[in-house]
């Protein structure tokens, strides 16, 4: 677990899209959000759902960079705020 907290704090992402997830991140609730992007049935505990974040984050990330066609920055930007979302409860933060 802590490889993948020191990795998430080391990523680099443009500042828009940082900003655009802090800000959704402050509402982020658990249930509603990774079913969007899980769908139904249980839901992984933290660190396996932060580990399945991390791989569709990097997808799109380099979609980003590459084939701007297929690439969504709403998307990119709701996985960025279950990203946040999830790192909190694994660090035991509360939103303030």
């Amino acid at each position: 677990m802590k490889d993948i907290l020191t990795a998430l704090d080391g990523l680099r992402r443009p500042s828009l899209l940082i900003r655009a997830a802090r800000i959704g991140a402050a509402e982020y609730r658990r249930e509603a959000h990774l079913r969007q992007h899980f769908g139904y049935g249980a839901l992984p505990r933290s660190a396996a759902a932060l580990a399945r974040l991390v791989e569709m984050e990097d997808e799109l990330n380099q979609q980003r960079q590459s084939d701007r066609t297929r690439y969504s920055a709403a998307r990119h930007v709701e996985i960025l705020i279950a990203m946040m979302g999830e790192t909190r409860i694994l660090r035991g933060i509360t939103a303030a």
